[in-house]
Formats: C-alpha cells, sequence, structure tokens
C-alpha cells in the first residue's frame, strides 16, 4: 500500500521553490519562531530544512522555537505587545491569533500574493483556515493534526483485552479499563492535575456532536451546556473507578508518558505529533532514529477514542490549526520581505509538506505517492486509522481559551475529587467567556 505523501531530493525542491520569488540578497538574517522543538517530531526535520534554505541563500536563521504549550504562546504575544516581533511564525491560526491580528501584526496572504503571486499556489484555499477575528487567511498550513488513542499491546495483552476498532463504545472501555485494572496495570495514562486538555475535549466531543462540537454554550443549563457537564462528570467517574494513575492529580505529563511507554500504563489520548515522542522512546538516543529499538515500538498502535452518543469513535478532534505567518514588521522591511516569503515558500513546498505532514494532514492540491517504507511502523499504523476516520473537528478548547478555561483545566482535580461540582465549574468558565 502506498500513501498520498512525497519527498523530493533537497536540490530539486530548492531549484523549484528558489525560482518563485526574486533573487535574494544573501546576508539577510531572519527571526523564526516555530513550535518544531522538544519532543515534536519535527524538529529535526525544521533543524535539516533552516540548514539546506541557509546554505542556498546566504541567508540565516535565528531559530527561536520552544515546544508549543501555554507559557509558550504567553511569549508569542507578549513579543508582539513588546515590538519584538519575530519576521516568521510558525503558530495556532485559532483564537490564540486573535491579538497580534487584531493589531495588525501580520500579513494577509492574498496581500503577499499581490507582490509575490505565486506565494501558497500549491495550497487549496478552501483547506485554509481563516481568522475568527475578520475571516481573513494569514497563516500557510503545513501539517494538520488530529487526536486519538495510542495503545500499548503488552498491556493489553497481558490484560486479555483486544485493541478497541472503528466500532468502540464507552460502555466497552469501561469494561477493558477494569479488566486491565484487574491485571495491576493502569488503564488510562493521564496527568488530570496538568495536561487535562485531551480528555476534557473528547468528553465534550462524547456528549456533543461533530455538528455542535465548536459551539460555545450560552450557559451550563442549555443543551450544549449540559453536554459539558456531562463529559467533565464522566472524566470523573473515571477517576472514581481508579482508571487513571495514583498520582494523576500530581504527576507530570511527562511522568504518565513514562508509565505508557514503559507498559505501565495501556491507553493514551493525545495527538499526532505524539507518534515522535513515543518513538523516540523506544530509541536508544532520542535524537538519533537510526537507534530506534523497532520491536519496542511495534508494541505500540494507535486507534479511535470510544465513541458514546451521537459520536461515533472514528470522529475524531483535528484539522489544520497552524501555519506560516510573515509579520508586518518583515514585510516593511524591504531587506527581509523577499527573504521572509522565499523562507515560507520554501517551508510549505510540496516536498517540504510531505515530509513533515507524513501521517497527518496538509492542504496540497497534489501529494504524489511515496512508499510506506520511508515510515516506522507507529506511523504506518497512524495511516491505516486515518483512512477509517468519518470526519475531523476542530478542538472547541482552541475558541474557549485563556481564563475561562481555569475552572475546568486548572480546576480538573476539583471537579474530579468532588470539592466543586462540574456544573459549578463549567457555569463558572462560561461567565468569564461571556463577559470578554
Amino acid at each position: 500500500m502506498r500513501k498520498q505523501l512525497a519527498f523530493l531530493t533537497a536540490g530539486a525542491m530548492m531549484c523549484s521553490m528558489l525560482g518563485a520569488v526574486p533573487a535574494l540578497a544573501e546576508g539577510t538574517e531572519l527571526n523564526v519562531t516555530t513550535t518544531f522543538a522538544g519532543e515534536d517530531g519535527n524538529s529535526q526535520n525544521f533543524k535539516d530544512a533552516v540548514s539546506e534554505w541557509e546554505a542556498a541563500t546566504g541567508n540565516t536563521v535565528n531559530d527561536a522555537s520552544a515546544t508549543s504549550d501555554e507559557t509558550f504562546k504567553a511569549r508569542v504575544e507578549m513579543d508582539f505587545q513588546t515590538g519584538a516581533d519575530p519576521d516568521v511564525l510558525f503558530f495556532f491560526n485559532g483564537a490564540d491569533a486573535n491579538s497580534f491580528i487584531e493589531a495588525g501584526k501580520v500579513v494577509p496572504i492574498d496581500t503577499i500574493r499581490e507582490t509575490y503571486p505565486d506565494y501558497a499556489a500549491n495550497m487549496n484555499d478552501d483547506l485554509i483556515t481563516a481568522s475568527i477575528v475578520d475571516g481573513v487567511k494569514y497563516a500557510v498550513p503545513v501539517n494538520g493534526y488530529w487526536e486519538a488513542m495510542f495503545c500499548n499491546t503488552e498491556v493489553l495483552d497481558a490484560a486479555g483485552v483486544a485493541v478497541p476498532g472503528a466500532d468502540y463504545t464507552w460502555d466497552q472501555f469501561m469494561e477493558d479499563c477494569q479488566k486491565i485494572k484487574d491485571a495491576g496495570y493502569t488503564p488510562i495514562a493521564a496527568a488530570l492535575g496538568n495536561i487535562p486538555h485531551y480528555w476534557w475535549e473528547f468528553a465534550i466531543f462524547n456528549n456533543g456532536t461533530p455538528e455542535n462540537h465548536l459551539t460555545i454554550p450560552e450557559s451550563a443549563d442549555d443543551e450544549i451546556g449540559q453536554g459539558w457537564v456531562a463529559g467533565m462528570e464522566d472524566i470523573k467517574a473515571l477517576y472514581e473507578a481508579g482508571y487513571f494513575p495514583e498520582n494523576t492529580l500530581s504527576a507530570t505529563d511527562d511522568e504518565t508518558f513514562a508509565m505508557f511507554t514503559e507498559s505501565k500504563a495501556a491507553f493514551l489520548i493525545d495527538g499526532s505529533w505524539k507518534v515522535g515522542g513515543i518513538a523516540g522512546a523506544c530509541q536508544s538516543d532520542p535524537e538519533d532514529a537510526t537507534t530506534l529499538d523497532a520491536e519496542k515500538l511495534d508494541k505500540f498502535t494507535v486507534t479511535y477514542v470510544p465513541g458514546k452518543g451521537d459520536r461515533k469513535a472514528t470522529d475524531l478532534i483535528g484539522g489544520l490549526s497552524m501555519g506560516y505567518y510573515i509579520s508586518t514588521a518583515a514585510w516593511e522591511d524591504e531587506a527581509k520581505r523577499d527573504a521572509a516569503v522565499d523562507f515560507v515558500s520554501y517551508m510549505t513546498s510540496d516536498a517540504m509538506v510531505a515530509k513533515f505532514a507524513q501521517h497527518t494532514a496538509s492542504a496540497l492540491k497534489a501529494a504524489p505517492e511515496v512508499d510506506e517504507a520511508a515510515f516506522n511502523s507507529l506511523q504506518v499504523k497512524a495511516m491505516e486509522m486515518m483512512t477509517g476516520v468519518t470526519s475531523l473537528t476542530g478542538a472547541v478548547q482552541d475558541i474557549f481559551n485563556g481564563e475561562c478555561r481555569v475552572s475546568t483545566f486548572d480546576g480538573m482535580p476539583q471537579i474530579v475529587s468532588g470539592e466543586i461540582a462540574a456544573a459549578d465549574a463549567v457555569a463558572e468558565g462560561l461567565e468569564v467567556y461571556h463577559a470578554q
């Protein structure tokens, strides 16, 4: 089997891209900020691509990339507020970008095309996400994402549990979690006191539909709001049943992830980026893919999140939530404008997008095939899983962000331990949201 992905040689790709913009002046320095850092599976791909672009153009990149988290998002916002604008930014295109878009700090794709008509011409514009501020498209996407359920099959086998399939239900999941617990393992690897994000998202999704998931409730009492409350109560039920780690309220995400990769826990809900993190955990040197223990990696797979109600297990959270922005500061600097456009064009070429997207999604108009032999076993399993997906819906937490999430994100330990009623926590967050 072959997938719609492609790789070109660096030389061929460079020749195709550098002809799209005027000849570059050497010696330009670009300040670039991305999330391609830490355990992100594309961090090395990004470093390699930057080196290739620098060598071909004679320009340099000051790389300020960092792992994507709330601290990183706050740093980007502060950079724009204090005049330390990056020239090129790979960042979210949802509500997290509102502040710098409203401030006119980044340039619309259509504006760039007035000078560079071929800019992002290889993309399907219908798949490029528009800003929720003004409906304008600013960010050129590279790779999309999905969120699904990873499984440690060594633990499942020991507990006599089959890998969940496309018709997996919440009731089956609860039964399997009990079997896993009875076998002496932790069913779910999650740090509810640190990163409750994925369980928060899917618990709400399971009590709604793909059609209304991105609708923010008016209150905790309306139909959608009641679904949010039910979702929090589902997480509470899992906690009370003992299906999370004993220290889930105090553990870090890194600690519970280690439980999963060390065969102490069975299930892990996370994003497509975690494929790289799991592979890294199966390498004797996390920075060197040639040290991969293929036999160890074969013990991991990825499947659908158990469905409930109107949401099928094959309805996943996903989309094209990030992309490359060119800042207004770089656009208005004649020396940097060509370099910034060329850099983004290079990083979003067909070949580069295919290299970064791998087992995820892209907005490319055309994606040639490549042999699956180029991928590791978990990547191949992810591709196979994605062929059965019936829908991809964006994450509502990307809209419901900032202070409004505190009562249910930071407050998750209080919700599951019964200190705060789920309805009260949801109501508090919605009040903050609607007061903004």
